[in-house]
C-alpha cells in the first residue's frame, strides 16, 4: 500500500492545501480526483502564497507528479490562467498531467450555472464556475471530455451537437442570449492545442506508480459534509469528495490506501446556503471569522461560523473510513474563555448522535454541547505538542476521544512551520 488520501472532513475551507503539501514533500505524485476550479486551496512555501483552485496542490513541490484525474472537471481557460500565473511565482509546470478521461467546463456549463442560480427560488449557492452542470452532463453521457478537446475533429462534432440543445436552454427557459459556435470552437481547440502535451492515462499511470510501491497523495476537494451522496444534501457539491470518491476519480483499488487523513479545523466553517447545526451569529463568531480570515479563497464570500460538531465528524469518519485527524486553526480560538464540541443532537425530544439525512430534520433540532475551559496564551509559536497550554492539549485530546481516531498534527497558523506532527506521516 502506498496511497494516502486527505479529506476536508466537514464543509470544505479545513485547509486541506497545507496537509497535502505537508505529504508531498516525500510523495512521488499528488492526485486531484474530483471537483473543478470552485475549490480554492492556500499553499505557503517559504513565504510565498500560493491560492489555487484548478492546480493540483503538490504543482509547486519539486521532482513529483501533479495530476489531474478523471474525476476532475476541467475548465479550461482557468487551468491556463492559473498555469502562467504560478509560472510567474517562478514554478514550472512540467510535472503537471491530466487524465483524457476528465470532463471539461464549457461556456455553456457556465452561463447555465449562473442562469440556474439567478432563477432559483431555492439557492444553493454555488460558486457559479459552471462545476454542476457540467457533471451534470457527465452523468447524462452528452459531456465532452480532454480526449475529445484535444482532437479538433470530433470536438467540433461534439460540439456541433450538444451547443443547440444548450442555446434553448439558455434563451427560451432562461431568456439569456445563445452562445456562438465559431467562437468557442476557436477559443477552445487553441486551448486543447496548449493543454495536449500534458494529457494521458492517469488511471495506467497510477497503476504503474503503485506497482513500483510509489508514495501517492489523493487530495479532495471541498468536505465530506458536501458530498453528493453524503453531505447535506441538496445543499451540496455535485461530487464524491469522501474517500470513495478517488476510486472512481483517480482509477485506483482500494487496496492501494495505506491512510485517510481527515482535515478539519478546530471549530466550523461553511460557505453558501444549507442546515449547520452548531452556527453561531455573536460576536464569538465574528471574532473567530476575523481572526481565521475566514472568507472564500474563490468567492470572497464571508464563511458562516460555528463551533465544533463531533456528530457532523463522526459521519465524516464513517463514510471516509478515516484513520487520522489533522486539527488545524487551533491558534484561532486562544483568547476564548470557553470552547464547545457538539456532541450529540435533541429531535422531538429524543437525542441522535447519527447526522440526519433529511434538511427538514435541522428545522426542529436542539444541538447538545460539551463545553471546555479555554486558553488565553498566544500558541503560533508552539512547535510540540506538550508546550500547548493544558486547555488546549485536553481539547485536542477530546476531539481524538469523541471522534476515536489518533491525531496525526495540529496546526497553529497557516505557515508549514506551524503544522506540528504527532507520528509521522509515512509509515
Amino acid at each position: 500500500m502506498s496511497g494516502v488520501i486527505v479529506v476536508g472532513s466537514q464543509w470544505g475551507d479545513e485547509g486541506k492545501g497545507k496537509i497535502v503539501d505537508f505529504f508531498a514533500e516525500h510523495a512521488d505524485a499528488v492526485v486531484r480526483y474530483q471537483g473543478g476550479n470552485n475549490a480554492g486551496h492556500t499553499i505557503w512555501h517559504g513565504d510565498t502564497k500560493f491560492e489555487l483552485s484548478a492546480l493540483p496542490s503538490g504543482i509547486v513541490t519539486k521532482g513529483q507528479l501533479a495530476i489531474l484525474g478523471n474525476g476532475v472537471v476541467i475548465n479550461p481557460e482557468a487551468l491556463l490562467a492559473e498555469i502562467k500565473e504560478v509560472e510567474s511565482q517562478g514554478v514550472t509546470v512540467e510535472n503537471l498531467i491530466i487524465s483524457n478521461r476528465a470532463h471539461v467546463i464549457m461556456p455553456y456549463h457556465i452561463a447555465l450555472d449562473k442562469a440556474s442560480e439567478t432563477a432559483s427560488n431555492n439557492r444553493i449557492g454555488t460558486t457559479k464556475k459552471g462545476i454542476g452542470p457540467a457533471y451534470t452532463d457527465k452523468i447524462s453521457r452528452v459531456g465532452i471530455r480532454v480526449a475529445d478537446l484535444i482532437d479538433p475533429e470530433i470536438f467540433g462534432k461534439l460540439l456541433k451537437e450538444y451547443l443547440p440543445f444548450k442555446n434553448a436552454q439558455l434563451t427560451k427557459l432562461y431568456g439569456e442570449e445563445a452562445l456562438d459556435y465559431n467562437e468557442i470552437y476557436d477559443k477552445y481547440v487553441e486551448y486543447g492545442r496548449q493543454l495536449a502535451p500534458y494529457v494521458t492515462d492517469t488511471s495506467y499511470l497510477l497503476g504503474q506508480q503503485m506497482k513500483e510501491n510509489k508514495r501517492v497523495v489523493f487530495e479532495g476537494a471541498q468536505g465530506v459534509m458536501l458530498d453528493v451522496d453524503h453531505g447535506t444534501y441538496p445543499f451540496v457539491t455535485s461530487s464524491n469528495p469522501t474517500a470513495g470518491g478517488v476510486m472512481n476519480g483517480a482509477g485506483v483499488g482500494p487496496k492501494q490506501i495505506q491512510d485517510v487523513v481527515g482535515v478539519i479545523k478546530a471549530y466550523t466553517s461553511r460557505v453558501g446556503s444549507g442546515p449547520f447545526p452548531t452556527e453561531l451569529f455573536n460576536d464569538t463568531a465574528d471574532h473567530i471569522r476575523e481572526i481565521g480570515h475566514e472568507y472564500g479563497v474563490v468567492t470572497k464570500r464571508p464563511r458562516r461560523i460555528g463551533w465544533l460538531d463531533a456528530v457532523a465528524l463522526r459521519h465524516a469518519v464513517q463514510v471516509s473510513g478515516l484513520t487520522k485527524l489533522a486539527i488545524n486553526s487551533l491558534d484561532v480560538l486562544s483568547g476564548l474563555k470557553e470552547v464547545k464540541i457538539a456532541t450529540s443532537y435533541t429531535y422531538k425530544g429524543e437525542a441522535i448522535h447519527h447526522f440526519p439525512a433529511s434538511d427538514t430534520w435541522f428545522q426542529g433540532l436542539d444541538v447538545n454541547f460539551e463545553t471546555l475551559p479555554g486558553w488565553d496564551e498566544d500558541i503560533t509559536d508552539v512547535t510540540k505538542f506538550d508546550e500547548l497550554p493544558i486547555n488546549a492539549q485536553n481539547y485536542l485530546n477530546r476531539i481524538s476521544e469523541l471522534l476515536e481516531v489518533d491525531l496525526l498534527s495540529f496546526a497553529v497558523g497557516p505557515k508549514p512551520e506551524q503544522t506540528h506532527l504527532l507520528r509521522p506521516v509515512w509509515e
